[in-house]
């Protein structure tokens, strides 16, 4: 997401400065260097900026949901937070806007008949309360009177990685299979449309708060896997892979390949965002062509 952000802010003449934990260099690019558990940050990266978008956190997807896998998930959220936000309280920086990234796990990782707007409450569940002390990292900002806006991002499809990277192969050996009932909804959004939503966070002075950015149209992990079969030109014959397995294999994580709602992109739509790609076929014709 951050690569592929930047690339786009500079595409549109923005000049782009990145945080990072370890010394790296680039010709178009400058790092700042931070350490999360030292709390300590260069305070030029925050002097120097007009806007920061904070995406840091660790995937959630990656390992297992131990304990200290958990803490690592929340801490690595909230603390990264504070400490951009203890820099800009100390400097006193008035900043155009803060722009966080957060997630549609806020709404708790269930499957529902609901269609969530960013109106409902938090979930319940780890992921809805992790998401809920996310955000309230970021309202901290709202509070100093700085622009803020929340982006509750949706799974990502992108040719760079992530989740479609790791279906394309079985599928296209032919073990491609939905997971469970294959009736849990898939909220997803193309990496393009995702990109250009914190673009225009930055430019629409008007957008505050929190925004779902997912696609307009609303399918199922059993439809979205049939598609990218389709996408790919490969029947799928395996059957559904079942909860027990994906239980005993991921644990706890289950919940978010088990589970899923659907959610309104209403409120971006509405704050004038046109999606390039509303629709699950248009976005695998791009991606995976």
């Amino acid at each position: 997401m951050g690569k592929a952000l930047s690339r786009r802010l500079l595409d549109r003449g923005f000049a782009v400065a990145i945080l990072s934990r370890t010394k790296q260099f680039s010709k178009q690019i400058p790092f700042y260097s931070w350490d999360l558990s030292k709390g300590e940050i260069d305070p030029e990266a925050i002097s120097t900026a007009d806007y920061i978008i904070h995406l840091s956190g660790v995937n959630i997807g990656e390992k297992r949901w131990s304990g200290k896998r958990k803490k690592e998930i929340l801490e690595s959220r909230i603390k990264s937070g504070q400490v951009i936000y203890e820099e800009v309280k100390k400097q006193n920086k008035k900043l155009r806007a803060f722009i966080s990234a957060s997630a549609i796990g806020y709404y708790g990782s269930a499957t529902s008949p609901e269609i969530f707007s960013e109106l409902d409450p938090p979930g319940e569940d780890f992921l809805g309360q992790t998401c809920r002390a996310w955000e309230q990292v970021a309202d901290r900002f709202q509070d100093a009177g700085i622009r803020t806006v929340k982006i509750r991002t949706g799974v990502v499809l992108s040719k760079q990685g992530g989740v479609l990277l790791k279906m394309l192969t079985p599928i296209k050996i032919g073990f491609g299979a939905s997971l469970g009932t294959g009736k849990q909804y898939f909220p997803w959004i193309h990496m393009d449309d995702l990109c250009d939503i914190y673009i225009r966070a930055i430019e629409e002075a008007g957008m505050i708060g929190a925004y779902n950015a997912v696609a307009p149209e609303h399918l199922t992990n059993k439809e979205f896997t049939q598609t990218l079969g389709l996408a790919l030109n490969r029947t799928l014959w395996v059957p559904n892979i079942p909860a027990f397995v994906l239980k005993l294999v991921f644990g706890k994580m289950s919940e978010i390949l088990l589970q899923g709602s659907r959610v309104s992109s209403e409120k971006i739509q509405t704050a004038g965002y046109k999606f390039q790609y509303p629709g699950i076929q248009g976005a695998l014709r791009n991606l995976v062509k």
